[in-house]
């Protein structure tokens, strides 16, 4: 009996192994064979029409190595039975550009049955036209996402069919649009929606198609332009359990709170900033207990009143009020105290009442990670309540202030602190030693107040990335410790009193790309470049101080120099042959250089502008200038020694705005292809922010404008000049000028030119400034010049001009001077009449016109009686008002202080909008 079991165990044991290889052969042939022919082949078919130039697609193919599908990148198959269920070919973000998949989507992955995920997201199969219909079709589909892909026209309204969508995205298609989104109605598992940058303008129910996805989780509708909610007749509860609510920039009015507090407790995270929110906060937000994000920034017509609602929401983390009126909060400090999880305040520009520091010193329980305060005339009793917060602030932006007094040695206690913003104040004395406990400190700005001690060696040891002290009163050299920051990527010394030579020990900041150290009083030379900045370098600006020398030849080692400002200095010599390749603005105004252009400038193909004014160079203007430069806007080389005729390359410059090659030996006829210069003959809206992409640099040139020369910064983007004075120019003016209509300012004075001024001058409609002064034009002055309304610097003095001076009030309001020197013209305002005007004879006598003057003088005289007591009347009403009422004054002057920061809040609004816009 023992022996025949023991045979039935050995039996059993051969079975099982057999059976084990069996199924491992089964196993292993089914692994072969995992990847469906007919998927694969409608896989290959659709990669056959997707432009692939970076091998995104690489493994996929019908190589040996390549016959399983499953194993291509981006495709998962079930693991059971080998159909395709998943498509994953997004890319990573807006910027990985260089990864796109561009083309279009094949109909052949109809095939694939039973796929249930697809995401294309970040690509260009768009192309500008419409989502393809068939993608309704994939009755499985569980998640869709065609995120940014140039899709533009209607959305199909057949993808209502994919009745098992949990996910869906087609946000960022520029040109796409919704409809009246009521096919979203049917896609009842919806969880999340993003339709953000859709122009949902036609969808008028749109709250109503919302509220029938009852297990929607998550809502982005951002820059839809949504129209605003109407309240419906009755009241109605939603049964949507929304946790994600995105509504940033849909000029959405306060009708939308009548849906939003009708939603559950179960919302998050709200965003409804830079909306036409107005009025005081409503206090239902405190009923949102689950809250743990909300912005409303940026609404400047919400009145935040006392914000007490605020301390219900115990969960709140991130508050962002920017932009919103909280006047009235003069608790706001007490309230925001009692939130005790919260982790980032923003609070900028909100017109905050000053804090009042306690009778009783008082810790915090906050745990507050980011503060920013910036714009609100906070007083240093702020400290008061900063200084009591606990040690966890990682950014601090208090700029823009009223601060005033020494910089507190307490901010040596925030130990934690990353970023620290104390810029426009009126802090004074200098860095505070205990600034050298800040060790995780990256970025330090405290530009544009009063500091006028040395620069501190706090520096040594700690791991800034940026230093900005720029617009102060700092003394003294550059101290040697600057070289431990071995992380700086920016420094920006600019506009103080610093002096001495450039310390070496720059050389050691290896990661360093941008370095102003701008009107100072540093003397010496600036070879210091070539052994010490680190080649990373992208923005160099050493303008406006006492450096004497050659630039030495070092430039090729900086691949990624992008602007070189080194006007008004002592510089000398030639400019180095290795000045060239990535620049995009060079600015060398106000040295002493001299000789010709190097030619390896021609190399700065990405060349927006060149400033070489008050210098000596000499040659002729080289060709290459209009041939390979060709995205110069701004080209001065005015007041240098530059000699021959305006080469006709230079009409290849169609983006140019300002052309100034006056005070020169320049001769010759002037070009006739002025019209060439499109950003002149029509508005392309084109502009330097190609200088400062990261808003750190700015274009500025030196220019002859309205008679005087001025430097242009923040506003050189919008003149349009043409200065070719101080020269030697002869022949005619070109008739192409009139092409020039957006031309603001046109110099031709002290040349040769003869014959006519062009009869078209009036269609230059923008021309502020004409100097057509000292010359040898002739004829009549053209009639249509008296329609140039916004004329208001006219000179055409020292000419053989002849006639009478036009009619109009434009041009019989300048001075005589403008026209003198002409004597063969005549009306006025010259003095002389022109032949043929008669003088009016009054018949009356003597007696007669003593009487008329009598009256003249007693009309005048009460004229100036009712004048004065007019204007005593006025000032009275409207000045003493505001001195006998401190209401008034206080809201006249609190009125001046805003109208200081109105150009800053702009732009920062704007730069937040664009940021916010990209970065969803």
């Amino acid at each position: 009996m023992g022996e025949k079991c023991i045979q039935l165990l050995h039996f059993l044991v051969v079975l099982l192994v057999f059976y084990g290889n069996t199924t491992a052969v089964g196993v292993s042939s089914e692994a072969k064979i995992r990847c469906m022919d007919r998927e694969k082949q409608a896989l290959l078919q659709f990669k056959e029409d997707v432009v692939d130039h970076y091998g995104v697609l690489s493994s996929w193919g019908s190589e040996e190595d390549k016959r399983d599908c499953c194993k291509w990148r981006g495709i998962r198959c079930n693991n059971r039975t080998g159909h395709v269920t998943k498509i994953d070919l997004r890319t990573s973000s807006f910027n990985n550009g260089s990864q796109r998949l561009t083309g279009m989507i094949n109909p052949s992955l109809l095939e694939l049955r039973h796929l249930k995920y697809l995401n294309l997201g970040g690509n260009d199969f768009g192309g500008g036209n419409q989502i393809p219909v068939f993608i309704a079709s994939f009755s499985r589909l569980q998640y869709l996402n065609l995120w940014s892909n140039s899709f533009h026209g209607p959305i199909p309204h057949q993808f209502g069919n994919l009745s098992n969508l949990r996910y869906l995205d087609l946000s960022f298609n520029l040109e796409l649009d919704g409809g009246n989104i009521e096919w979203l109605s049917h896609l009842s598992l919806l969880r999340y929606l993003r339709l953000s940058d859709v122009n949902l303008s036609q969808a008028t129910n749109w709250a109503e198609t919302i509220n029938s996805l009852p297990l929607l989780k998550n809502l982005q509708l951002p820059l839809c332009q949504l129209p605003n909610f109407v309240p419906p007749a009755h009241p109605f509860n939603s049964s949507l359990s929304l946790e994600v609510l995105n509504l940033f920039d849909n000029d959405l009015s306060s009708s939308i709170d009548s849906w939003l507090f009708n939603l559950s407790n179960s919302l998050v995270d709200v965003d409804l900033s830079f909306n036409q929110l107005k009025g005081l906060i409503p206090d239902s937000f405190g009923n949102m207990i689950s809250l743990v994000n909300l912005d409303l920034s940026w609404n400047r017509k919400l009145d935040g009143g006392n914000i007490e609602w605020l301390s219900h929401l115990s969960l709140l983390r991130h508050l962002d009020l920017s932009g919103v009126n909280l006047s009235q909060a003069t608790n706001w400090a007490k309230t925001i105290d009692c939130l005790p999880l919260l982790k980032n305040l923003q609070l900028p520009f909100c017109q905050l009442p000053n804090v009042v520091p306690p009778a009783h010193p008082f810790n915090s329980s906050l745990s507050l990670e980011v503060l920013h305060l910036s714009g609100n005339d906070l007083s240093s009793s702020i400290y008061s309540w900063l200084f009591n917060l606990s040690n966890t602030l990682v950014d601090v932006d208090l700029s823009s202030n009223q601060l005033k007094g020494l910089i507190p040695d307490s901010f040596g206690n925030m130990i934690s602190l990353m970023n620290l913003d104390l810029s426009l104040n009126q802090l004074e004395g200098g860095i505070p030693k205990s600034f050298s406990n800040l060790t995780h400190l990256k970025t330090l700005s405290i530009r544009y107040n009063s500091l006028t001690e040395e620069l501190p060696e706090f520096l040594e040891g700690n791991s800034l990335q940026v230093l900005n002290l720029e617009g102060n009163k700092l003394s003294g050299a550059i101290p040697e410790s600057i070289g431990q920051c071995s992380s700086l990527i920016r420094l920006f010394l600019g506009n103080n009193s610093l002096n001495g030579t450039v310390t070496k020990s720059i050389g050691r900041l290896s990661k360093l790309e941008h370095l102003d150290i701008s009107q100072n009083m540093f003397s010496g030379s600036i070879s210091f470049i070539c052994t010490s900045v680190g080649v990373q370098l992208r923005y160099l600006d050493l303008s406006n101080n006492q450096l004497s020398g050659r630039l030495p030849d070092c430039w090729d080692r900086f691949e990624n120099l992008s602007a070189v400002n080194l006007a008004n200095n002592n510089l000398s010599g030639k400019l180095p042959n290795s000045m060239g390749s990535n620049l995009q603005a060079l600015q060398l105004r106000n040295n002493s250089f001299h000789g010709e252009l190097p030619p390896s400038l021609k190399n700065c193909e990405k060349m927006i502008l060149i400033d070489l004014g008050w210098n000596r160079f000499t040659g002729k203007i080289q060709e290459w200038i209009g041939m390979h430069l060709t995205s110069l806007v701004v080209l001065s080389l005015r007041s240098n020694k530059f000699h021959g005729g305006i080469p006709e390359t230079i009409c290849h410059l169609n983006q140019i705005q300002v052309l100034d090659f006056s005070q020169n030996d320049l001769l010759g006829e002037l070009p006739k292809c002025f019209n060439n210069f499109s950003s002149l003959v029509k508005n392309d809206g084109i502009h330097l922010f190609f200088l400062k992409p990261l808003y750190f640099y700015e274009g500025n040139a030196l220019l002859q404008w309205k008679g005087q020369e001025r430097e242009y910064t923040k506003n050189l983007q919008q003149l349009k000049i043409i200065d070719l004075s101080s020269n030697k120019f002869c022949g005619k003016i070109p008739k192409q000028v009139a092409t020039l209509v957006e031309l603001v300012s046109l110099n031709l004075s002290r040349n040769n030119l003869t014959g006519q001024i062009i009869q078209e001058i009036g269609q230059l409609k923008m021309l502020e400034s004409l100097d057509l002064s000292g010359n040898r034009l002739s004829s009549e002055i053209p009639i249509s010049l008296a329609l140039l309304t916004y004329l208001s610097v006219l000179d055409l003095s020292n000419n053989n001009l002849s006639g009478k001076i036009p009619l109009g009030t434009q041009l019989q309001g300048f001075n005589a001077s403008v026209y003198s020197g002409n004597p063969h013209l005549c009306g006025l305002p010259l003095p002389n009449k022109c032949p043929g005007e008669e003088v009016v004879v009054k018949p009356h006598g003597k007696d007669t016109r003593s009487r008329e003057e009598e009256e003249d003088r007693f009309i005048t005289a009460w004229f100036y009686i009712s004048m004065g007591l007019g204007f005593a009347v006025g000032f009275v009403v409207v000045f003493g008002t505001i001195l006998f009422s401190s209401s008034l004054r206080h809201a006249y002057f609190q009125f001046l202080d805003r109208i200081h920061n109105l150009l800053y809040v702009t732009t920062a609004l704007n730069i937040t909008r664009l940021q916010r816009r990209l970065g969803r």
